[in-house]
């Protein structure tokens, strides 16, 4: 910091540094950068990311950017590959290899092996007549007016916008390759995306779990189908076991008012018709806006001829956090 910088004012001058070096990097996006994508779509192997430092912190990330969008990916450490690891390239991989300089090197060691092993090499670097960036296949430019460091020393602006490009090159190819939303969420089963991205099916309660009755079936018989399952509602199905209506708490308290005895009515006579029904592969968070919606603690999932797969609770939410 200098004498007459204050600490808020460094800080924004670094955050506007770094802002301009990603902005830096849009212009040059061109035929090249759709090269280095096509190179990655086509690959056969797996996609080695490697660097130095910093740097390979920055290739640590893009790894794993990558192989949560439906990319194989491995960070590799270059000075390990020169001491044994190189047996992680194979023929048909790509590997991406960063340096700022271009003339890391541990790097440029690599280099002569990736060419006789026959993998294709993306290079991201800041200087593009640098060594990596001659010998490489596809050389992305990241360079940078300044590092955001007061002595223009420490990798700051560079390696933001060197993972700023990583991500273009992930969520370009995410999109080339179609990757849809659920093949994210099974790469995603735990923390907050796994919840987001989690589906009826998968919190639902199914198969013997669902409470659901014919429409010939007693109220003792409904009775106990409501009091076993526990969820205070139970499915009304027809004889060829699609959805007829539904019965709950809500409506038994109605009905004892209306009716002196109700053991003598049968489901049919009693379920409310035409109730809300969602998809098992809807979103369950989709589940939780329907219930919020219609004021309703439970939902019945129905396959496309309205046969029931089974029943989402507001507490089957409560359970996989949720709410």
């Amino acid at each position: 910091m200098t004498d007459t910088m204050t600490s808020l004012e460094l800080a924004r001058k670094v955050l506007r540094t770094e802002a301009a070096a990603i902005l830096g990097l849009v212009e040059r996006i061109d035929q090249t950068f759709d090269r280095a994508v096509q190179l990655l779509f086509e690959c056969e192997g797996r996609v080695i990311v490697t660097g130095m430092g910093k740097s390979g912190l920055i290739c640590r990330k893009i790894a794993a950017t990558l192989s949560s969008t439906g990319t194989s990916a491995w960070f590799l450490h270059p000075a390990e590959a020169i001491h044994g690891d190189l047996g992680a390239i194979r023929e048909n991989d790509v590997v991406i290899a960063l340096s700022h300089s271009g003339e890391t090197e541990e790097l440029l060691r690599l280099l002569e092996s990736i060419r006789r092993i026959g993998a294709r090499l993306i290079a991201l670097t800041g200087h593009p007549s640098s060594t990596l960036a001659r010998a490489a296949d596809v050389m992305l430019n990241c360079g940078i007016a300044e590092e955001a460091c007061p002595m223009n020393l420490a990798p700051t602006a560079s390696t933001t916008a060197a993972l700023a490009m990583g991500d273009a090159l992930a969520m370009t190819l995410l999109v080339r390759k179609g990757f849809r939303e659920e093949q994210f969420a099974s790469l995603h089963p735990g923390g907050g995306i796994g919840r987001r991205l989690m589906r009826v099916a998968h919190v639902m309660h199914a198969a013997g779990a669902a409470p659901v009755v014919g429409v010939s079936a007693s109220m003792a018989e409904v009775f106990h189908e409501m009091s076993s399952k526990r969820l205070g509602m139970t499915c009304v199905v027809d004889a060829d076991g699609c959805l007829a209506g539904i019965f709950t708490d809500g409506d038994l308290r109605r009905l004892m008012g209306r009716v002196s005895n109700v053991l003598t009515l049968s489901a049919g006579e009693v379920m409310t018709r035409g109730p809300i029904t969602i998809a098992p592969d809807l979103l369950a968070v989709e589940a939780l806006k329907v219930m919020e919606t219609h004021k309703i603690t439970s939902v019945v999932v129905v396959d496309t001829r309205l046969a029931v797969q089974g029943v989402v609770h507001l507490h089957d939410l409560w359970r996989t956090q949720m709410i």
